[in-house]
């Protein structure tokens, strides 16, 4: 056991359900007690967490795949940090591990939810983005959901995020024949053709998507890779090839919609080129979890795959860093350091 252990914790709570776009009085900074850890757990000094898309629909009181936040408590998501005590066999002081009570600055983590990870393949922050869940969700999207082969043309909306940039680098690496990505600034369009090796890249802001997707792929789609939506999803069906294959990741574009929202107008054409649709959890891909980090690493040791985090400092910044998210004010993965 650690001898001098902290006595409070910041950590961030969900007060009201948001209604449309998160405001910050629907959050809440607050301070709990932190106690030596129960049998069986550890007590983590979180370094780093993650803030993802996927919460914003946690917070409003609907069933889905993963239950809501709950009111006044601690919310929940991915973080990485040092464990400072341990009453948890296989787990000692000083150990890095990744776990899901982020939002906050100690977590007492049963054993059993806590992974160690290496620090030496990459620095820990890496393990909530590139080597973590946004990392396996554009790997398994890609390989399994929509069994990319050598020679396929593929799109990518929200190109420039934590997801669709690894997800355009990963298809360049195994083959094909052209990677197209749309993002929402010319800062980001340029980093995904010089930094990331896109063969071409477009800001969705500056005119229709589907012309300018046509544009950029006048020999059609075979593959698109869904983190958007919308006007997104209508433009890649019209571009698709005969037997294309779309993984349906994320629909940011209705997160915060308060009304219902129509769907694509030009949806039969799923039925005379023989699409494919399929959605994505990571949690159904978790087998391929140890060949995904010994891959991607490999990449990355090689500098074949590139990654940027946008780091916000400071728990203090939860809320921003989580809005600013949403807004696509991030470039890559959007992380909270608590390591300053």
């Amino acid at each position: 056991m650690s001898a001098a252990l902290p006595t409070s914790s910041r950590e961030w709570h969900l007060v009201a359900r948001p209604h449309g776009w998160p405001e910050a009085k629907d959050f809440a900074l607050r301070e709990a007690p932190v106690t030596a850890p129960a049998e069986g757990r550890v007590l983590v000094r979180n370094l780093h967490f993650s803030v993802d898309p996927y919460m914003r629909g946690r917070m409003n009181d609907v069933k889905s795949y993963a239950p809501p936040f709950k009111l006044d408590h601690p919310m929940q998501g991915g973080a990485v940090g040092e464990v400072v005590a341990s009453a948890a066999e296989g787990f000692s002081v000083g150990d890095h591990v990744l776990h899901g009570l982020g939002w906050r600055e100690y977590a007492e983590v049963p054993a059993e939810h806590a992974v160690k990870i290496d620090a030496s393949l990459a620095p820990v922050s890496a393990y909530l983005g590139v080597l973590g869940m946004p990392g396996l969700t554009a790997y398994a999207g890609l390989f399994e959901v929509a069994s990319f082969k050598e020679g396929d043309a593929v799109f990518v909306s929200g190109a420039a995020g934590a997801v669709g940039s690894q997800v355009g680098q990963m298809a360049k690496i195994k083959g094909a024949s052209r990677v197209i990505g749309s993002a929402g600034s010319d800062e980001k369009v340029k980093l995904l053709v010089e930094e990331y090796g896109f063969d071409a890249a477009f800001n969705y802001k500056k005119g229709p998507v589907r012309e300018q997707l046509a544009e950029a792929a006048p020999d059609g789609i075979d593959v698109y890779f869904d983190n958007v939506g919308g006007e997104h999803l209508e433009a890649a069906l019209s571009t698709l090839n005969l037997h294309g294959r779309v993984t349906m990741c994320g629909m940011i574009a209705q997160y915060n919609a308060t009304e219902p929202t129509p769907g694509p107008s030009n949806l039969a054409l799923v039925i005379g080129k023989r699409l494919r649709l399929q959605g994505i959890l990571v949690g159904d891909h978790a087998a391929l979890q140890p060949k995904f980090v010994q891959e991607v690493a490999g990449w990355i040791a090689s500098g074949a795959l590139k990654y940027t985090e946008t780091n916000v400092r400071g728990i203090e910044n939860g809320y921003d860093a989580f809005v600013g998210m949403l807004r696509g004010e991030n470039t890559g993965k959007m992380v909270v350091s608590l390591d300053a």
